[in-house]
């Protein structure tokens, strides 16, 4: 014991020793999003009192309890601050899961210790695995991330024992405890060449390359430009700029409810270097249930979202983005202000989430088209598919609710039920009217709209990025599905083999209920086609019964 208090003692000394640590270990002084550091301030929904959140929902705390968050600062003046910085709106809480980041970072071999740029080398612990997460970090995690120089997420402690067992204090941290780790080569390229979509390529193909790409490489492409191609002198001048985002995650490897994917907007701004790490990310989940892996709806960083060692989405799928650069930060900020009232009524219950009929895409989908943005719509699958679908699933589950859920599924429009289809229907309309919607000839004979005349006036780039997923004990996942045949296809043909991730309900408590709270009003168990089929049926019966009777009187 006396050795091991020597050895940590004289690490300490060593710490204190040298200059100051390149860390940002506060969350509130981040650049996040659209927003300047200052604007916000870190605490934690069981800490955060009617001052440091006056305007926000109380029951938004108590979904992030023992959360680290950040909340706007109750006397922070936003009219002070240049228009461009979009802080006129700032979302109710971003969620950043530990109080202080770690960039510039290498994590040695073994993966005990971290070492930055003029300090000495500090302990790593990795945040605990949630019991309930079927994947975490293992030897093929550390490998990937020891190849590379990385973005810590965490909580950190400069205490050490002295030699008579007393707590001592140091200038310097001794260890962090990491929750998120972000690979810093993840960026955009922006001296990348132009290289847009081939006559044989979409958006389909590049998301379904190597069957969605969980295992290659990671990729920053061009697919549009308004202006000449840059060169190693003359960059292509975009940093600065805002951008606005489209992001889909692909299916889970180990999860056959989990093969639509997920999908999500993103804003923020483009840095010199491409680093997106800091965008924000809109996530939507169900709040009514706990997640396995400790997800909790809410606008967070982008290191989080993907890197989360327990919640992120990289650990278990691939993802693909597609990033509109723009001139000013008049779309981004009308889609995070837009959005951010949405997160308000969603905490309270006012906005109920619902894997059919209001999930991530449908929610995301229609705050942009409530902007001006009218994305064409692709239609249902089949309304005779879906009615058969639900005589069969009701007939062998013996359950009607179960029948009504898959009508549901299959009578919803396609662009507010499937990730994939979201994601295709908008990048499609995006690389279209990237060249149209400014134009004076296409305005003069297409209605537009000014969400998207401003769209049209500010695009600059259009990136497409390739996010692999990051080795760890979890399974591959695989390219997300367009419809629900594909859907039927790729999970296994017998039920009861699908390898189904059970979870926990989450009731918002009928304490923090303030009379706006509302439920997804129930459909009837017997959709209105089904009943008319039922009906149709039932009197062609009872046309041959009485038939039947008519012969047999006749007799």
């Amino acid at each position: 014991m006396h050795k091991i208090n020597q050895t940590l003692l004289s690490s300490s000394l060593l710490l204190a020793s040298t200059h100051v640590f390149a860390l940002n270990f506060d969350a509130e002084d981040e650049k996040l999003g659209l927003y300047p550091e200052n604007s916000m301030a870190l605490t934690t929904g069981q800490s955060c009192t009617e001052s440091c959140a006056a305007d926000s929902p109380g029951q938004m705390f108590w979904y992030f309890n023992k959360e680290k968050i950040v909340v706007k600062k109750w006397f922070w003046d936003a009219d002070s601050t240049d228009e461009n910085m979009a802080v006129k709106d700032l979302p109710p809480l971003i969620w950043v899961g530990a109080e202080g980041v770690v960039t510039d970072a290498v994590l040695t071999e073994n993966g005990k210790q971290v070492q930055a740029s003029g300090s000495q080398d500090m302990s790593l612990r990795l945040a605990p695995k949630i019991a309930t997460n079927l994947s975490y970090w293992n030897d093929s995690t550390l490998q990937f991330f020891s190849q590379r120089s990385v973005r810590i997420r965490g909580n950190w402690s400069n205490e050490a024992l002295d030699f008579a067992g007393k707590t001592s204090k140091y200038t310097q941290p001794l260890w962090i405890t990491a929750h998120t780790i972000w690979p810093e080569d993840y960026k955009i390229d922006l001296l990348g060449q132009l290289k847009p979509l081939q006559k044989e390529e979409s958006l389909k193909s590049l998301v379904q390359f190597e069957n969605g790409g969980a295992k290659s490489a990671y990729e920053s492409r061009l697919l549009w430009a308004k202006n000449a191609l840059p060169t190693e002198n003359e960059p292509r001048q975009l940093a600065g700029k805002a951008v606005i985002g489209f992001l889909l995650n692909g299916a889970q490897g180990d999860d056959d409810e989990a093969h639509g994917g997920h999908f999500a907007v993103v804003t923020g701004r483009m840095e010199h270097s491409g680093d997106y790490s800091r965008w924000l990310v809109n996530n939507f989940y169900n709040l009514a249930s706990n997640s396995e892996k400790g997800i909790i709806a809410a606008v967070t960083p982008m290191d989080k979202y993907l890197a989360d060692l327990n919640s992120g989405q990289s650990y278990y799928r691939p993802s693909y983005m597609l990033v509109a650069v723009l001139k000013t930060y008049k779309v981004p900020t009308q889609f995070q202000a837009a959005i951010n009232k949405t997160f308000t009524h969603f905490y309270r219950n006012d906005l109920v989430y619902e894997h059919s009929r209001n999930n991530c895409a449908g929610i995301s989908i229609d705050a942009l088209r409530a902007l001006g943005w009218n994305i064409p719509t692709r239609g249902v699958e089949s309304l005779l598919k879906a009615t058969a679908a639900y005589f069969y699933v009701s007939a062998t589950e013996m359950s009607l609710s179960k029948g009504r859920a898959i009508y549901d599924y299959l009578n919803t429009e396609t662009t507010r039920l499937f990730p994939a289809v979201t994601f295709d229907a908008i990048g499609e309309d995006l690389l279209l009217g990237a060249n149209q919607w400014s134009s004076k000839l296409y305005t003069d004979h297409n209605p537009t709209t000014p969400f998207t005349r401003q769209i049209g006036e500010d695009i600059e780039a259009i990136y497409f990025v390739r996010i692999p997923q990051i080795p760890s004990s979890r399974a591959f996942g695989l390219a997300p599905v367009y419809s629900f045949d594909q859907y039927m296809h790729q999970a296994p043909a017998d039920r009861s083999q699908w390898k189904i991730i059970p979870t926990t309900p989450n009731p918002l408590p009928e304490a923090l209920k303030d009379g706006a709270a509302l439920k997804l009003a129930s459909p009837s168990l017997l959709p209105l086609p089904v009943a008319a089929v039922l009906i149709f049926i039932m009197g062609g019966l009872a046309w041959i019964r009485r038939k039947l009777l008519k012969r047999s009187a006749a007799n």
